[in-house]
């Protein structure tokens, strides 16, 4: 059996990074990605949606240092579900409404755009092994 997903997006807030106990870099990235449709009432509507990217080794590196909130990034990898449910992560908010998170286990991250105009050279970050470690310090 094989799944991957790709998603182009924009940071909703700058990488963070940390170590696991053997010294692995991981770094974790919010990307919010969005549609704009027209309804049957003719009203335009757009949906975002967020998934939680994490990273690892030379990748997570490079995107703690070359990323930013608002950066533009397309990300490949492998969803990670729920160990309970087999889908997205659910959660109840303080406000009583229910949340649910997508969770990508990135392979490659390509950074799309200049820094901060949207123009300009992208960065590409090489895949990096995926290393099967259950215990993401986040």
């Amino acid at each position: 059996m094989f799944q991957k997903i790709t998603i182009v997006g924009n940071l909703g807030r700058d990488p963070e990074m940390r170590y696991m106990p053997d010294g692995t870099a991981v770094t974790s990235l919010n990307v919010a990605t969005s549609r704009k449709y027209t309804n049957r009432e003719g009203q335009t509507v757009e949906e975002t949606t967020w998934f939680k990217v994490s990273t690892w080794n030379k990748v997570a590196e490079n995107c703690n240092q070359y990323l930013s909130k608002g950066r533009r990034v397309l990300v490949e990898g492998t969803l990670t579900p729920d160990p309970m449910t087999g889908g997205p992560r659910i959660w109840t908010r303080q406000d009583g409404t229910c949340g649910a998170s997508f969770e990508i286990r990135a392979t490659e991250v390509r950074f799309l755009g200049g820094s901060n105009d949207g123009n300009g050279n992208g960065h590409n970050v090489a895949p990096s092994p995926v290393e099967e470690d259950s215990d993401i310090p986040f």
